[in-house]
Parts: structure tokens; C-alpha cells; sequence
């Protein structure tokens, strides 16, 4: 059973993660086209690589024997639903301006509706919350501890002072 529930979960996610990618290049494409700049292109591969190895991590754990599915993943199902909800929430507030990368162009509009009613950067909070909520339902708390700390030296050191500075706050 912890197989199943592995494969199905990392799988959705998995293609969740190329649908979500490939809308991004859209939006990307879209903003070059528009006189769009990125910002800390150079910080990017750090985060590809932390998605993967956050991927990897859970797999390892239970290749190796050292977690296994707790009774109540289901919960974590839930809350993990819940933060899908949210995810697309704030793609669809901000359409054409949500990447994976820190774009913007000329005109380019700041979000101040749905989620960003009440919080700066709601994505970056959902994926925090993610990172460690997947892993621990997966009974992974090795790779829930690792992302959740490399993810929190990425984020605060290097991706918010970036996008920061390119939305001019």
C-alpha cells in the first residue's frame, strides 16, 4: 500500500510540476515579448535542483527502507489538496505575470487582489508549507526537514531580495 499511495502522489505532482512549467515558458515568452526582464536568472537552477532532489529525497527514504506511509496521511492529503487550491488561486490572480522565474516588463501590474489581499507573497508560503507537509505524509521527515531548510536559506537570501528589488519595494 505505501507503494501506491507513493507512486500516485509524486506522480500527480509530478505532472502537476511540468503542466505548471510549461504555463510559466507561456507566460515567460509572453513577457520577453512584452519587454519583459528577468531578474536573477542566475539563482534559478537552484531551485530546479531543489524540486528534484525534494522529488528524489522522498523516493530514496523509501527505497532505503527509512520511512514508510503513517497512518494518517490522509490528513496530510487534505491539507495538501488544500494547498493545490490555494497554488491556483494565486496563478490565476496573477495570469500572465505568475512564473516559476522573476520577470516583469514594462507596466506590468503588482498584484493587490485575492490572496495578495492579506499576504506579500502567498506562492512562497504555500511552497513552504508544501515542502514539508508532502514529505511528512509520505512518512519522509529526513526530506521534509533538508527542503524545508535549503528552501528557507533560498528564499530568504537570495529569491525575496530579488524579487524585491525588481517589483521596486
Amino acid at each position: 500500500m505505501t507503494w501506491i499511495i507513493l507512486t500516485a502522489v509524486l506522480g500527480v505532482l509530478v505532472v502537476q510540476r511540468l503542466a505548471e512549467l510549461r504555463y510559466a515558458e507561456g507566460n515567460r515568452r509572453h513577457a520577453m515579448a512584452h519587454g519583459g526582464v528577468e531578474h536573477g536568472a542566475d539563482h534559478y537552477w537552484m531551485f530546479i535542483a531543489l524540486h528534484t532532489l525534494w522529488f528524489i529525497g522522498m523516493i530514496a527514504e523509501h527505497v532505503l527502507g527509512i520511512a514508510s506511509v503513517p497512518t494518517w496521511w490522509g490528513i496530510g492529503l487534505a491539507g495538501a489538496c488544500l494547498l493545490q487550491i490555494a497554488r491556483y488561486w494565486v496563478i490565476r490572480t496573477l495570469g500572465r505575470a505568475w512564473n516559476t522565474r522573476v520577470i516583469t516588463w514594462p507596466g506590468m501590474p503588482i498584484a493587490k487582489g485575492g490572496p495578495y489581499r492579506w499576504l506579500r507573497h502567498p506562492n512562497y508560503v504555500i511552497v513552504v508549507i508544501e515542502l514539508a507537509l508532502i514529505p511528512m505524509m509520505l512518512g519522509c521527515w529526513r526530506t521534509a526537514i533538508v527542503a524545508s531548510i535549503l528552501n528557507a536559506i533560498l528564499l530568504l537570501k537570495v529569491r525575496l531580495p530579488v524579487e524585491e528589488a525588481a517589483i521596486g519595494r
